[in-house]
């Protein structure tokens, strides 16, 4: 499903506007991305939880030259699934 399909689905269940449901995606997508960059976690009861890992730091090859090199460590954005949500999907 693209955002675009998302914006309809939501207009059509919740009987608003396109425009409105675009606006009200934005916020949920931004406010979840402001707090992950705070180092939040978001925890929706029956659907997940949005948080941040750190990786660490590694070794890796250049595959092209063979070159070993160092992978610094970095932070990544996680999602857990609820396990209502994963059994619903089975």
């Amino acid at each position: 499903m693209t955002k675009a399909e998302l914006v309809d689905k939501l207009a059509e269940k919740g009987k608003i506007t396109k425009k409105l449901a675009t606006e009200t995606i934005e916020m949920v997508f931004s406010t979840i991305g402001e707090a992950l960059v705070n180092g939040d976690e978001i925890a929706v009861p029956g659907f997940g939880k949005f948080s941040v890992v750190l990786r660490k730091a590694r070794s890796g090859l250049n595959p092209r030259t063979m070159a070993k090199l160092n992978i610094p460590e970095t932070k990544a954005p996680k999602f857990s699934a609820a396990k209502s949500l994963k059994e619903s999907i089975k």
